[in-house]
């Protein structure tokens, strides 16, 4: 009895496991007929496949990671693509199908006119939601719109042109600049300043990193847990992309304490590092206020208010501050990093700019400069976009397929045909690298200059489309860009 028991166990198991082969089979089989229906319908043709030099895509993990820690990340990837000959290619990255591409049209397609068919992607998601919470850069379809909604109103020109809060920090900024000719880590400077004016701007109370008599202790340890949080394998082994990282976690816990507490001190437990359950102080006190009302006690913009008055959800206003903090301070700081770089290098740049500076109506001591005025300076703005062009501040970005979807180039031996993406396929777009292609712009691409924007004399300056990506682009181009 027992043995014809146990047999048919055996049976029974067997079954069981046969049937859910032949299922996932037929499953395969289906998918597969689907697809071959799908390309055949669209007119696809296949792109070129990166080389596997290990299982799993471990040869481009590898490489990636060899790079990233000798700072050649972006070098590489314009390699990858010269050494293929081609703008879209296929490639296994973790076991994951990567489709990467560094052409505008297919940019175009992904971002604007095939939006739908995308999303940012699970693994990001995963990666910025323990520090950015669900905010605009991590939520997607109708909460990504709720949250674009929400913050949208807050960048009007009128809003973010306060100049006595910028001249403030700007002269916080110069004064921690040494004057006995020693040499200056300016990218450090940069990113307090940013930091300082951000946290002013979001909160209504700064930072003030660059102002000793008013930092903190508390502001200090903000700061550290927030960069640590953004980056926290910067001077890690690989391994440690596999293992839990406890101090990560404490990072975000520490920052989303910092964003409420009115950046006052917290109340520590044993450990510093994990806050109390505090209750969220400077978002309760702009919520008392009747929503709808500005703060009688300043003329000056506060987005916390802003957002105070439209929301009475301290978790989403908190999560949304923080998205934008990410955004206000990080790309600031590496556009002025970046193009201080190349001015440092180009003496006839540093001229010209001065000279237009000079050029202002009314001289700089006698009053600060309008925001109209800013607009106005063709040679800066040339500079900038310059900049961004040589290197942009998101150098690489992606979207994974929600559905089964094409883009329009990249098949075929001519690279010119539709190619056909599966959904779940995340596509990587390599900003970076479509901004050194010399088809686009020319065989100077690699060189620094702004004067490739102006219009001087009979030779006019760019005029770019897809080609030119600094703030992304579609319905998801960024709400601050101007």
């Amino acid at each position: 009895m027992i043995e014809q028991f146990y047999s048919r166990i055996w049976v029974s198991i067997a079954v069981l496991l046969s049937v859910y082969v032949l299922s996932r089979l037929y499953y395969w089989w289906k998918k597969r007929v689907s697809h071959q229906q799908y390309i055949k319908e669209h007119g696809c043709k296949p792109a070129k496949k990166a080389p596997e030099r290990y299982p799993f895509g471990l040869g481009l993990f590898l490489d990636e990671i060899k790079h990233f820690k000798s700072h050649t990340a972006l070098e590489n990837h314009i390699h990858h693509f010269r050494a293929l000959d081609c703008t879209t290619f296929f490639g296994r990255f973790l076991g994951l199908d990567f489709l990467f591409t560094i052409e505008p049209e297919n940019i175009k397609s992904i971002l604007a006119t095939d939006f739908k068919s995308y999303s940012v992607g699970e693994q990001r998601k995963k990666a910025l939601s323990p520090l950015l919470g669900e905010g605009i850069f991590t939520n997607d379809g109708a909460a990504w719109q709720h949250s674009r909604e929400l913050l949208r109103p807050c960048f009007a020109r009128s809003q973010i042109g306060d100049r006595e809060l910028f001249e403030k920090h700007v002269q916080n900024f110069l004064r921690a600049i040494p004057r006995d000719g020693s040499t200056v880590d300016l990218q450090s400077l940069f990113f307090k300043l940013t930091l300082d004016i951000a946290t002013e701007f979001l909160f209504g109370v700064s930072t003030y990193t660059l102002d000793p008599e008013k930092a903190r202790p508390e502001d200090e340890e903000f700061v550290r847990a927030f960069n640590y949080a953004q980056n926290p394998l910067e001077s890690k082994p690989v391994l440690a992309l596999f293992l839990p990282d406890r101090r990560f976690r404490r990072s975000c816990r520490y920052v989303h304490a910092a964003l409420r507490r009115d950046l006052t001190p917290l109340v520590y437990l044993a450990d510093p590092l994990i806050p109390t359950d505090w209750v969220d102080e400077l978002v309760e006190r702009a919520l008392v206020k009747a929503p709808g009302k500005a703060d009688k006690t300043t003329t000056r913009y506060v987005l916390l208010h802003e957002l105070a008055s439209q929301t009475s959800n301290k978790v989403r206003i908190r999560t949304e501050l923080l998205n934008v903090l990410l955004a206000g301070r990080d790309t600031t700081a590496s556009l002025l990093s970046n193009a201080w770089l190349s001015i440092s290098k180009d003496p006839r740049v540093w001229t010209r700019l001065q000279r237009e500076v000079g050029a202002l109506e009314t001289p700089l001591g006698e009053r600060r400069p309008l925001f109209e005025e800013l607009k106005d300076m063709k040679y800066l703005r040339a500079t900038l976009n310059e900049s961004l062009r040589v290197h942009p501040v998101v150098p690489t970005n992606s979207r994974q397929a929600i559905a089964d979807t094409t883009i329009p180039r990249g098949g075929g031996r001519d690279g010119k045909s539709p190619v056909f993406v599966p959904k779940g396929t995340v596509v990587n777009y390599g900003v970076h690298a479509m901004h050194h292609r010399e088809d686009l712009f020319g065989e100077d691409h690699d060189e620094f200059k702004p004067e490739r924007w102006l219009d001087e004399g009979e030779k006019k300056g760019l005029r770019v489309g897809w080609e030119y990506l600094p703030f992304n682009g579609g319905p998801r181009i960024c709400i601050g860009r101007k």
